[in-house]
């Protein structure tokens, strides 16, 4: 390249950083730009553009949004995920799901906007029951919202947080409750209830499920699950003395994200384990209380999706050696 072209070449690259500057720091039109720099309005989009392929100018997100998305990517990439999604953490102890709730929402709705009919399947508790409030209501009488969980403890008493039937609700799609306890009293039991036809069209259903949304709780003394009536504090106590950390549609796993062999593991009623790691799981949920039982359903690959806040995804990634 000759030295004049060369001068040219630079010339119009400062050209081309001034119209940036003017365009993206100083917020002027591009009509504006073009004014103060004495060109035509093609010319100062012509040159915004040279500005953004010739790499002079770097953007920066001020927004506490760009935090999250960057955490995201960075547990998407570690833990191989399908989807995550990081929002901010409320600054209120009382509101810590708030956030999370809402992004869950947005993607359940999403899930059931589509025109095709379609199944979703869909756990229970607090951060799902919180995101269904936030649904917004919809007409869609041709899907199918399946429960993956019993609904009721062994002595038939009803769960607060059932989700099935208040999303059918909302959104006018057909409701599939499961009709068994989260655990019931003995395998026997279990294999009767699950011999039902109401049960294996549930079944049926689950395994067409194009979405799946459960919660993540924690085993450990009063967890969800013993506060609620579904386990007793003995089965609790074994869970943990097996190693247990955490569970998901009630199925109990340890650190690594296996499934504990034996114990209540035998007598869980909603869709079984092997259906389970074939369907298209997102798991949400916040709190420093579900960091270790979130991070071991991460390791195990039990979820394809995770939806949670900025404390509980730094500390996920806080605790893993390898980052």
């Amino acid at each position: 390249m000759s030295s004049t072209a060369k001068d040219l070449q630079e010339r119009k690259l400062d050209q081309a950083a001034r119209a940036a500057w003017f365009y993206y720091i100083a917020g002027n039109t591009q009509e504006e730009v073009a004014a103060k720099l004495n060109v035509s309005r093609q010319t100062a989009q012509r040159l915004v553009s040279i500005a953004v392929s010739e790499k002079l100018i770097k953007f920066r997100l001020d927004h506490p949004i760009a935090a999250c998305v960057e955490l995201e990517e960075r547990i998407r990439e570690h833990f191989e995920l399908d989807i995550c999604t990081i929002v901010p953490t409320a600054e209120s102890n009382s509101d810590s799901s708030g956030g999370v709730a809402l992004a869950l929402a947005e993607r359940i709705e999403a899930s059931l906007s589509v025109r095709e009919p379609t199944i979703i399947g869909i756990s229970t508790g607090r951060t799902l029951l919180a995101a269904v409030a936030e649904v917004p209501t919809m007409n869609q009488p041709e899907h199918k919202i399946v429960s993956l969980i019993g609904a009721m403890s062994r002595d038939g008493r009803a769960s607060h947080y059932e989700v099935v039937s208040r999303l059918s609700d909302r959104t006018n799609a057909q409701c599939y409750p499961m009709p068994t306890p989260v655990v019931t009293s003995t395998v026997e039991e279990r294999i009767l209830l699950q011999s039902q036809r109401s049960y294996q069209t549930i079944l049926s259903l689950a395994e067409k499920a194009s979405a799946c949304f459960v919660g993540v709780c924690e085993i450990a003394w009063n967890c969800p699950l013993q506060r609620d009536g579904f386990l007793t504090e003995s089965e609790v106590v074994e869970l943990a003395d097996r190693g247990a950390v955490g569970e998901i549609a009630g199925w109990a796993f340890n650190a690594a994200g296996q499934i504990i062999e034996g114990s209540t593991n035998l007598r869980v009623a909603g869709v079984p384990l092997r259906t389970m790691a074939d369907l298209p799981i997102v798991a949400a949920g916040s709190g420093i209380h579900k960091v270790q039982a979130v991070r071991a359903a991460l390791r195990g690959k039990l979820i394809k999706g995770l939806i949670t806040d900025m404390a509980t995804g730094s500390a996920l990634l806080a605790g893993t050696p390898e980052i």
